[in-house]
């Protein structure tokens, strides 16, 4: 079977927003009124549904994952991660009060590089449970590999792209991506990469120097200033000419940088997908940056609705002087617990109601610019030995950290 002819795209989503309101509606329904702990089964809902809209060649995916898996691993993270780490604080505590101020730095380290171990630990065990609970012809994916190994890897690769000033980050990126994804399986077969970090340095390198472009752009608006200032002591910049260089430099910061960091990010996804083979099977990813910025911008909108939706019961109820009145040394819930209340319920309706969206529009982002070329014949696709996992994401889900 051909896949990737020009005449039909081997991947496609066919869902529509209208469709998946009334599952995004009920969700946050729930998850509000169980103070959250729907969200496990919240998240099967959602995947389920994607998946199912989700056809590759001529079959849909199958999402088999279970919201009590996500949950008891969510727990058992809690128990081994969460309370060691809360009685790690006392003994910190303990340290500054008998000023072992060396011991204390040491600890600090130590807890760094353990979470930073912990967060590649989670960036691979999601992945490999996402493919294990991914069905296609009743074939699934995943891998054999615990991913302890992964997590050393995460953390050296990163440790020796930060002592080069930063500027191995594509090095580590495409190589921590290469060594993921080639541990893991679909069917009888092994996923490939061989993503190229040095094509990518030069958008890096665009993306690193613009802080201090901004800087140094900043230093020379400010001249003038300083010229006008030296020569009328005692007398205040001007008023526009400082409102000009605030722009600037909150340009540079929240549109250029981000923009540029973009750019490099757009490369780097095409790179690393366009470079997996499945046995006969090539992936293909034609997000440019432009279609990046469209998502971005499509996602900010979403959220300055929500933002502008919940002002206007907030207003209409005087809530913002919860925080607009308070003294200095008072807290909003101790000076009017009801009204911070009631102010945190009005924001989260909005913004837990748009953000299924925002996920929505990711998955179909992802699936919209993937494509697969090659020839795929499915008597050689047996089920996959890999085991199919019991367990959940609890550690990404703690980290809060994403499976790509």
């Amino acid at each position: 079977m051909g896949v990737g002819n020009p005449d039909e795209t081997a991947v496609a989503f066919d869902g529509n927003w209208r469709e998946f309101l009334p599952i995004a509606l009920t969700n946050f329904g729930l998850t509000l009124v169980t103070l959250g702990f729907y969200r496990f089964w919240a998240t099967t809902r959602e995947r389920q549904y994607f998946w199912s809209r989700t056809r590759f060649i001529d079959d849909y995916f199958e999402w088999t994952g279970k919201g009590i898996e996500l949950f008891k691993a969510f727990i058992a993270v809690l128990v081994l991660f969460g309370l060691p780490f809360i009685a790690l604080q006392f003994v910190m505590q303990g340290l500054l009060m008998q000023n072992q101020g060396g011991a204390f730095f040491g600890l600090v380290l130590l807890l760094y590089l353990f979470w930073f171990y912990l967060a590649g630990i989670a960036m691979y065990r999601a992945l490999r449970y996402r493919l294990s609970k991914t069905y296609w012809h009743g074939i699934h994916g995943g891998s054999d590999e615990p991913g302890w190994a992964y997590g050393w890897s995460f953390i050296w690769k990163n440790v020796v792209a930060y002592l080069c000033m930063a500027l191995l980050f594509p090095w580590s990126m495409t190589a921590l991506w290469k060594e993921r994804w080639e541990h893991m399986s679909f069917g009888p077969h092994k996923f490939e990469s061989e993503p190229q970090w040095s094509s990518l340095m030069g958008r890096y390198i665009i993306a690193y120097v613009s802080p201090f472009i901004a800087i140094f752009g900043a230093m020379i608006l400010m001249i003038p200033m300083i010229i006008a200032s030296a020569g009328s002591p005692g007398e205040e910049p001007p008023a526009a000419m400082m409102g000009a260089i605030v722009v600037v430099v909150i340009l540079a910061i929240y549109v250029l940088m981000p923009l540029l960091a973009l750019i490099f990010y757009s490369a780097y996804m095409r790179e690393v997908i366009s470079t997996l083979r499945l046995s006969t099977l090539e992936f293909y990813f034609g997000a440019r940056t432009k279609d990046w910025i469209k998502l971005f911008l499509g996602n900010v909108g979403l959220y300055l609705l929500a933002g502008a939706v919940a002002a206007i019961p907030i207003g209409a109820l005087g809530l913002f002087s919860v925080f607009t009145n308070l003294e200095p040394g008072h807290s909003p819930f101790g000076d009017n617990p009801v009204g911070y209340i009631g102010f945190l319920i009005l924001l989260v309706i909005p913004f837990g109601l748009v953000t299924p969206f925002v996920r929505y529009r990711g998955w179909a982002f992802y699936i919209r610019h993937m494509e697969v070329g090659g020839i795929i014949d499915l008597a050689t696709l047996t089920q996959s030995p890999t085991r199919e996992l019991k367990q959940g994401e609890g550690l990404l889900d703690a980290l809060d950290l994403g499976a790509m």
